[in-house]
Order: C-alpha cells, then sequence, then structure tokens
C-alpha cells in the first residue's frame, strides 16, 4: 500500500427507486472513455477532474520498460471489463516527467489509484490479471460501502423526519444491491410499522439472516413488534389503573399497566410504573420489570429521551 484510504465519501442518495429489489445495472462509459493517454496538461482533467466521477487508475510507464508491456495490455483488459466503473490513464514518464517526479514514482510500471483527486493506493511491478482485479474491487468496495453508509444514513434521518415515503424508498435502493443487508430490512420494516401495516414489517424483518438479527437496529424492531401485538389486545387502562390504586403491591396489574400505556404511546407513564416495579421487587418474576423496561429501551432506541432517562434511572437504582 502507498497511501492511506480516503474519508469515506458521501453521496446523495438513490431517487429512482422502487419498492421491489431488483437488481440494478452500472451505467457504461463508452469504450473510447475508459482508457485513455495522458499528457502533463491534460493530467488535471484526464485523472484529477474524472476522479471525482469514477475512480481512475494511473499506469507509468516507458517505452523501454519490459514489464510495462507486460502489465499495460492486461490492465486495459480487466478496465474494460468492468463496464466504466473505473478508467486508466497511461502517462509515458519519458515523455512527460513532471507529474511521475512530483509523485515520486521510483520504479516502472507503477499504478496509482485516484478518487476524488487524490491518489488512494498503488502498486508496482507487473501483476497477474487476478491481482489486478483483486486491487480495483477492493477500490470499487471501498466506495460502495461509503454510499451504503451514506444512503442509510439518509434514510434513518427520513424516518426521524417523519418522511417514511423518502426513507422506504432509501432502504430499497440498498436492498437492490444486497437483499440481506440488516439494516436496510429493519429500517424498511420500521417504516411499515410506523405506517400501521404490521403484517408487512414482520414479513420484512422476517428476511435478516439468523447471523445478523443481534444488531441493534434490528432488535429495536422486533421490540416494537412485540409492544405492537400487545397494543391489540385492548386492555383496559382505566380498570389497570384502580387495580394498582386499590393494591400497589400487584405487581402484575402495574407490569400490564405500564405495557397498555407504552402501547398508547404513553413512553413516560410506561417507564415509571416499570420503575416503580423494578424498586418494590427488582427479582419478582425473573426481574421482569428490567426485562420490560430493556424491550422499550429497544424499541425506541437509543436516542429517544425517554431511553435517555429511563437508563440513567434504572442504572441508578441498580446500583443504589
Amino acid at each position: 500500500m502507498l497511501f492511506r484510504l480516503r474519508e469515506p465519501r458521501k453521496s446523495e442518495p438513490a431517487k429512482e427507486t422502487q419498492m421491489d429489489f431488483g437488481a440494478r445495472q452500472p451505467a457504461a462509459a463508452g469504450q473510447s472513455e475508459l482508457i485513455k493517454d495522458a499528457t502533463t496538461a491534460s493530467f488535471a482533467k484526464d485523472v484529477l477532474e474524472a476522479s471525482r466521477t469514477s475512480p481512475v487508475l494511473v499506469d507509468f510507464w516507458a517505452a523501454w520498460c519490459g514489464p510495462c508491456k507486460q502489465l499495460t495490455p492486461v490492465l486495459e483488459k480487466v478496465v474494460r471489463s468492468y463496464g466504466g466503473k473505473v478508467l486508466l490513464v497511461k502517462l509515458n514518464v519519458d515523455e512527460h516527467p513532471t507529474i511521475p517526479g512530483q509523485l515520486r514514482v521510483q520504479s516502472l510500471p507503477t499504478v496509482y489509484a485516484f478518487r476524488d483527486g487524490r491518489p488512494l493506493d498503488g502498486f508496482m511491478g507487473a501483476q497477474p490479471e487476478s491481482a489486478i482485479r483483486a486491487f480495483i474491487d477492493r477500490l470499487l468496495g471501498e466506495d460502495s460501502q461509503a454510499d451504503v453508509a451514506a444512503m442509510l444514513q439518509s434514510a434513518d434521518q427520513a424516518v426521524d423526519a417523519g418522511d417514511l415515503q423518502q426513507a422506504a424508498e432509501i432502504y430499497a435502493a440498498v436492498l437492490q444491491d444486497d437483499r440481506q443487508n440488516a439494516a436496510a430490512l429493519a429500517g424498511l420494516a420500521k417504516c411499515y410499522l410506523k405506517s400501521g401495516d404490521t403484517a408487512r414489517a414482520e414479513q420484512t424483518i422476517a428476511l435478516v439472516p439468523p447471523d445478523k438479527r443481534q444488531s441493534s437496529a434490528v432488535a429495536s424492531v422486533l421490540a416494537a413488534l412485540e409492544l405492537a401485538k400487545k397494543a391489540g389486545d385492548g386492555a383496559d387502562v382505566a380498570k389497570l389503573q384502580a387495580k394498582v390504586a386499590a393494591n400497589p403491591a400487584d405487581h402484575q396489574a402495574r407490569l400490564d399497566l405500564a405495557l397498555a400505556l407504552a402501547a398508547r404511546g404513553d413512553k413516560a407513564g410506561a417507564v415509571e410504573h416499570l420503575l416503580e416495579l423494578f424498586r418494590r421487587d427488582r427479582n419478582w418474576n425473573d426481574q421482569a420489570a428490567r426485562k420490560q423496561l430493556v424491550q422499550l429501551f429497544d424499541a425506541w432506541g437509543p436516542k429517544d429521551t425517554h431511553t435517555v432517562e429511563g437508563r440513567r434511572r434504572l442504572s441508578s437504582l441498580m446500583f443504589s
């Protein structure tokens, strides 16, 4: 590795997505645009500017260099096979020594990868086709991961803002390329859940592979689904409140009341009753109060003010 990798590049979320999980095809550049011979004067346009759209490989070579003659045809073949995802620019160091001098190219052939106008990585010497493909795959993989992270962040922000349609479209776009992306599946399930479509939320979260079910996003949706099911039980809050008022030591009634309040959106009331139950008997029913609080916090998410305050107060009670 000749260079440290850049910071992840921010990208705009896809706009043309649908709610199906079909595959997207990369846009192909014209074959004449994939491979170019650069000069000192054209380097800024052919490499620096072009790399802001697609990664650019720069092949520093010379006519007298035997390994260069072996490497260049393989580079050209591999770059063409990627259909425009990566470009190749060739620079004769004898005819144009300024750029290789600035980059301290000391042996030939040398290949540098540019993105966003900066060199990221590189290799020296003739390489087999498999090694070149692995190099490009790493380059494109890093770019793709940064794009996905930015898309998921944008979708999460849309959910927080209440724009469920926009969020669902972005999550679906991620799933078009990675059908098992746990964060996107959880996000899409949350959109269905918030819109009241519990059945589709359950169907969507069920698509998460077993080995990815431990993520906080998935746990949040599963916990929220449990609460949604309890909301359908039709518990009479007034009757439960009366039972608790008549007998404050009725732990089951207090637990049922907390769940009924949570199901109806009264987060503060639910937390208050569960904390009171924990104060009275933390070990009752295998620590049911603590476990129910944790489930609520998972469902509401770590940023929710009731989660933050509730966790603080629960910790204070646990270690008092």
